[in-house]
């Protein structure tokens, strides 16, 4: 367990000092006399070298040892965070927000294959599951930390407090075991598989792009949600946005955190009764998300919302632990952190680097309400996707 909980750790610093700018836009925005747009530039330099960076990090991680993989990205995320917190002018600031992506992207595709190879098939997704609810708790403390030391200290402060800590986890992370690839897998695999024959692999796996498919779209949604719920909660039902954004952010936290963790139980006790039952579970969850979040634009009471958002978030966030145990299941160890980069690629690439342009031009031709509703729609499809093609993958099984 040692090595779960020094991964998780550094994964929970990993989504807090990604999303630690957003609670500082503002300090930044006067500090620089920069508007809006340049000032999302901050994301969007993030997430596109994230994006860009995650097959060679993935490649990397597949041949070098991955303890040093890992805490080479920590140590480049954490000095780059620091190093936002010194920024003199804009253009540094931007440069030290592409290397938070580089190095994230050491760490991001390379830890969900060395929890796969700590721990066997029957206890992966309850393990990943841990490791991932980071995610919504990381984010959630980004824009608290963000928000709290740049109001009472300065946005410098902020990414201070956000990047030293890494430093510590980055020489912690040199002593993580570095089990064999494969090491828990009943039927042993190559050591090491030439890259085009991976690649050509990769290409004919179903199960890979099914689970990506699904994954793209539930990314698209959740990024449009993200995004645009405070505005429509604000502009549209009358919630003072502090507000809106406070408990828009700890429902995400707490729901993200529920959903994921349950997401791992469920996920491990159905893949003990049918084949492909993780992707099952996941499409459910999608598949019933769909109609609550077009129920939530519908609805006109604070509280009914919150309470029913909680309820499609929790749905969402089933298939964070079952997903991405399939997808390092599905493919030989050998190969799987170059897999999970080409998996981090798309969904981002085809998700949520989209859905706050495309939602934000349907709010602008319609209205939130309507943008909302359609976001609905991705989620319906994703989780059809995943039902469907668990099906098709038993049957192809038996």
């Amino acid at each position: 367990m040692f090595g779960l909980s020094v991964l998780s750790l550094i994964n929970f610093f990993n989504y807090l000092d990604r999303y630690i700018v957003a609670g500082v836009v503002p300090l930044v925005e006067a500090e620089f006399r920069i508007d809006h747009q340049q000032a999302g530039l901050l994301a969007s330099i993030f997430m596109i070298v994230y994006m860009l960076a995650s097959p060679i990090g993935g490649y990397l991680g597949d041949r070098v040892a991955r303890r040093y993989v890992i805490a080479g990205g920590v140590f480049i995320w954490s000095l780059a965070t620091i190093g936002s917190g010194v920024a003199a002018s804009f253009g540094i600031l931007l440069i030290a927000r592409a290397f938070i992506g580089i190095g994230e992207a050491g760490y991001g595709t390379v830890a969900p294959a060395l929890i796969s190879d700590l721990f066997p098939r029957s206890l992966r997704t309850r393990m990943l599951s841990f490791f991932y609810v980071a995610l919504p708790v990381g984010a959630a403390a980004g824009f608290a930390v963000g928000g709290w030391v740049g109001e009472h200290y300065s946005w410098h402060m902020a990414f201070f407090v956000g990047g030293v800590p890494g430093i510590a986890l980055a020489m912690l992370a040199l002593l993580l075991p570095e089990p064999k690839r494969g090491a828990t897998e009943e039927v042993a695999g190559p050591e090491k598989v030439p890259f085009v024959v991976g690649i050509k692999a990769l290409a004919n796996n179903g199960t890979f792009w099914i689970v990506t498919a699904g994954l793209t779209l539930m990314t698209f949604s959740i990024g449009g949600l993200a995004n645009w719920m405070p505005s429509f909660l604000n502009l549209e039902r009358g919630i003072p946005l502090g507000k809106a954004s406070v408990i828009f952010g700890a429902i995400t936290a707490a729901a993200g955190a529920a959903g994921t963790l349950a997401g791992g139980v469920l996920g491990d006790w159905v893949e003990r009764r049918r084949a492909n039952g993780g992707i099952w579970i996941s499409g459910l969850g999608l598949a019933l998300a769909a109609p609550i979040i077009f129920a939530v634009a519908r609805m006109r009471d604070p509280t009914m919302i919150f309470a029913v958002t909680f309820v499609a978030q929790f749905l969402i966030f089933l298939n964070t632990g079952p997903l991405n145990a399939a997808i390092v299941n599905c493919v030989v160890p050998a190969f799987r952190a170059f897999a999970m980069g080409i998996n981090v690629l798309l969904f981002h690439l085809l998700g949520d680097a989209l859905s706050p342009t495309v939602i934000g031009a349907i709010a602008k031709r319609f209205s939130l309400e309507v943008a909302i509703e359609v976001n609905a729609m991705p989620v319906l499809i994703g989780g059809l996707i995943l039902l469907l093609g668990a099906r098709r993958l038993r049957a192809q099984q038996t």
